[in-house]
């Protein structure tokens, strides 16, 4: 069995900075919204489901929701502030309470609404952190 540990004396210099490299893109690839997936997963995921399909006809669905692009606007405020409204989701009503999460900073918020807008066959576009910021300030 060939021995794998690696050597400075046998692979030198540039063997040194092409591990370097590797370790550093491996640290750097996968998903860009892992963050915005872990908090989806512990703040929303219990209703809106794993697979943002949502609950029947209480919990409207954030997979291919048209509302994500209708209500942009609007998202950075209800995932603080939560929703009271009633509201139109690809042509369905919802009108089920939803709670929001003041704990959430405008980076965690950034991080959940991209990882939604990138999910489950969703393309919207990316929100900055500026805009969510923006968003959150106009909340009422």
């Amino acid at each position: 069995m060939q021995n794998l540990k690696f050597s400075p004396r046998r692979h030198g210099k540039h063997g040194a900075i092409g591990i370097f490299l590797l370790l550093v893109f491996a640290a750097c690839s996968g998903t860009p919204y892992t963050e915005g997936e872990r908090l989806y997963k512990t703040h929303c995921a219990n209703c809106h489901m794993d697979d943002g399909v949502g609950l029947s006809a209480l919990i409207p669905p954030l997979a291919g929701a048209d509302y994500l692009e209708t209500a942009r606007d609007r998202l950075p405020c209800i995932l603080k502030y939560g929703l009271k409204d009633t509201i139109l989701v690809n042509g369905r009503q919802y009108a089920e309470q939803m709670p929001g999460v003041p704990t959430l900073s405008p980076v965690h918020i950034t991080n959940i609404l991209n990882f939604i807008n990138h999910s489950w066959g969703n393309s919207n576009p990316p929100y900055r952190l500026d805009e969510v910021e923006r968003l959150l300030e106009q909340c009422e």
